[in-house]
């Protein structure tokens, strides 16, 4: 490996947008209902605790990364601070900053404020007139033209109305999406390695590379931005991406440490497989499953690792054992790898695991031995009756890969419980010896292949029709 290629640093390709406004203006509304699609797959899983003030919109035709900053900044402060705070942050890493505004209260103060911090920084600033339900949505919107900043676009986010032109008008502003070779070459494995603060991250990262390569120290928070490094190992080619930790939101209190955690999501989104870090000393924490939160949110092929493993006596080691069994049922699927980043044990077998979560997120699934398997299993275990029907399994096919979607067509799919979901999901698992990736599943009623294809007659039997017809009407 070249020093060139070491000290390749990339920056995140997904785009960031920053909500800022006043409190109460209606920013938190405007991100649930921006990000509905990502906080579905993941909130409702036990053991996770989702961050809200961060997430991803998929929703229009490019992706971006959505910040609350108002969520971000809960601390008691006077108000000029807290909303200089806002600006600042949207300032350092944003590309497109949405000013969310009342249109109930008129322009205040304070808006006046944040908008000129704005437009001394240059950000392209989009402004959302909100809460514009019951109100002349033009004379709404006219009051803060004032501000310098263009026409402000009516919303009313707690009734979804206006959300999808301003989603739009979002799309226009990001900047154009960039090519950066050494994440977009098919042949190198992207790898982030994640977890909270001081839990060994750049030390792995170093004994990987067999340099120093990324600053490693005591104090929690060392690394801030995401740091990608290619490498290779035993013939294989490697894009190591090391970030920063991610804190509780109590303790998230400095506009770089809050942008560190969109780098960290930004990672994830990029990358291909996910290592969780974990530290055997302190076991697993509230952190942890947020961090694995976002890891699953994200989609990535997934090996949980616990670090400073050599430390544990023999009785501790048992203990975190079954606090790993216990706390992280809901990923049981991954593997677990305990190792020692400082001394270099247990490395060989990570990188084990790594190709094993890899491989079974990029499986491909034949369909006819797909829809085999399916059937074996709807087969094995009925799914139960609703209103005295069964569900029944037409084909499944592939839909996509990392990770697998599976996509089952057939009847009355839809009544299927979570629990013959996740049935059907481990029968698949076990059959596949799918580990270290999630598994989409998606059920689909009533969709014929055939549909909208004509079969049109032939000559001989158009002839044949009509003389059934003649013979009909002489009955």
């Amino acid at each position: 490996m070249s020093t060139d290629q070491a000290d390749t640093v990339l920056t995140g390709t997904l785009p960031v947008v920053a909500l800022v406004g006043r409190p109460n203006v209606g920013k938190s509304t405007l991100f649930n209902v921006l990000t509905r699609t990502r906080d579905a797959i993941v909130a409702d899983r036990p053991g996770v605790t989702r961050d809200r003030h961060h997430g991803v919109c998929r929703t229009f035709s490019r992706p971006f990364l959505l910040v609350d900053t108002g969520g971000l900044s809960e601390f008691e402060q006077e108000l000029p601070k807290l909303a200089a705070r806002q600006a600042e942050a949207a300032i350092v890493e944003a590309d497109v900053v949405v000013f969310v505004l009342d249109a109930r209260d008129g322009l205040t103060p304070y808006d006046r404020q944040i908008s000129q911090a704005l437009r001394r920084a240059g950000k392209r600033v989009l402004l959302a007139v909100n809460k514009t339900d019951g109100l002349d949505e033009d004379i709404a919107s006219a009051e803060f033209s004032e501000l310098g900043l263009g026409e402000g676009l009516a919303l009313a986010a707690s009734h979804n109305r206006g959300v999808t032109s301003l989603g739009e008008a979002i799309v226009d502003a990001l900047p154009p999406q960039g090519e950066e070779a050494s994440d977009n070459d098919p042949d190198r494995l992207r790898i982030a390695i994640i977890g909270r603060p001081n839990v060994g991250k750049s030390t792995l990262v170093n004994r990987l590379l067999g340099e120093e390569r990324v600053v490693a120290s005591d104090e929690p928070g060392t690394t801030r931005d995401a740091i990608r490094v290619p490498f290779e190992r035993d013939g294989r080619r490697y894009l190591l991406i090391d970030t920063a930790g991610i804190r509780r939101r109590g303790r998230v209190d400095d506009a770089v440490e809050k942008f560190s955690v969109i780098k960290t999501l930004q990672a994830m989104e990029q990358a291909q497989i996910a290592l969780v870090l974990i530290d055997a000393h302190e076991g697993v924490t509230d952190q942890d499953a947020t961090v694995l939160g976002h890891a699953l949110d994200a989609g990535s092929a997934l090996v949980v690792v616990v670090n400073k493993w050599d430390g544990l006596k023999p009785d501790e080691r048992e203990q975190v054992e079954q606090q790993l069994d216990r706390k992280l049922a809901f990923v049981s699927w991954a593997e677990t790898v305990f190792i020692s980043a400082r001394h270099g044990s247990g490395l060989g077998e990570l990188m084990k695991a790594i190709s094993r979560a890899h491989a079974s997120a990029t499986f491909e699934f034949n369909t006819h031995e797909l829809t085999d398997v399916m059937n074996l299993a709807f087969e094995s275990a009925q799914p139960p009756l609703v209103r005295g029907r069964t569900a029944k399994l037409r084909y499944a096919h592939q839909g996509g890969r990392t990770p697998p979607r599976i996509v089952l067509h057939g009847n009355r799919l839809a009544t299927l419980p979570e629990s013959y979901k996740r049935y059907l999901e481990n029968f698949l698992r076990r059959h596949y010896r799918l580990v270290g990736t999630p598994v989409r599943l998606e059920f689909r009623d009533g969709d014929n292949p055939f549909a909208g294809r004509t079969n049109p007659l032939t000559e001989r039997q158009k002839a044949k029709r009509k003389r059934l017809i003649r013979h009909v009407k002489r009955r």
